[in-house]
């Protein structure tokens, strides 16, 4: 039996050929497996147990600040740290059945965390949708003036400009991928929380223009154009968050 401690950002790598029958058990924090091609497996919360034969597993990482505990019961395992130094105690056989265990404690990796790619792709990821709804809504924007719509808020007699339309899907695509990103950092499932936090701000953004006083052709525009960059931008993040954490 072998006790990994993984520090917060810590990442331990194993060598699955050899941890042929292993079952680990995370006893304390959050644990998420990183697969053999790099990816990010799934993330483990507390009592929540995993095989490693033919999960293709090729280390532990804590994805949190808070340190992490993962207890693992294998007929004989042989574990190897490459991306940081490890700390074990005196190792004398690890039999499933043996009261012995055996110790680990897994610092932070140096430098940036191999994860921080994850983030990178979520927010390149974003921004593209962004600016996809932002050409999006100003050409349907157009194409709304031309067949007759004002854009005319009663409210100082302003005209919203196409420009204004493309700053504020801009500005409020580029929340939701701040957003995204945070829960990727802090939800067991950023994917799911996404969409209904997006959809719930989605429908609050329609109430100032259902309230703007506008003729009944602006505030109809109005309601497409949110509902026009809400469609474009929550699909693409959502999506991209389950393969970062399916």
């Amino acid at each position: 039996m072998r006790t990994f401690t993984l520090r917060g950002g810590a990442r331990a790598e194993v060598v699955a050929a050899e941890w042929h029958d292993a079952f680990g058990v995370v006893t304390r924090g959050r644990v998420q497996l990183e697969l053999r091609d790099g990816e990010p497996g799934p993330v483990l919360g507390r009592d929540a147990g995993f095989w490693l034969r033919g999960t293709g597993v090729r280390a532990l990482r804590n994805p949190d600040r808070r340190t992490a505990r993962v207890r693992v019961f294998t007929p004989g395992a042989v574990t190897r740290q490459a991306t940081h130094s490890v700390r074990q105690a005196p190792y004398e056989g690890d039999d499933m059945n043996s009261m012995k265990d055996t110790e680990m404690v897994a610092g932070p990796a140096s430098g940036l965390p191999r994860y921080t790619h994850r983030f990178r792709g979520l927010a390149g990821t974003g921004l593209i949708a962004t600016f996809a709804a932002m050409v999006i809504t100003t050409l349907a924007a157009a194409l709304a003036r031309v067949a007759g719509v004002d854009f005319e808020i009663p409210d100082g007699g302003e005209t919203i400009p196409l420009s204004g339309v493309a700053v504020v899907t801009g500005f409020f695509s580029v929340v939701g991928v701040v957003i995204a990103v945070a829960l990727l950092r802090w939800s067991a499932r950023p994917a799911d929380r996404f969409v209904w936090t997006a959809v719930a701000l989605t429908v609050i953004s329609l109430v100032p223009a259902l309230i703007s006083g506008a003729n009944a052709a602006t505030i109809t525009a109005l309601l497409g154009l949110h509902l026009v960059a809400a469609a474009v931008v929550i699909p693409v993040l959502a999506r991209s968050l389950r393969t970062r954490t399916d």
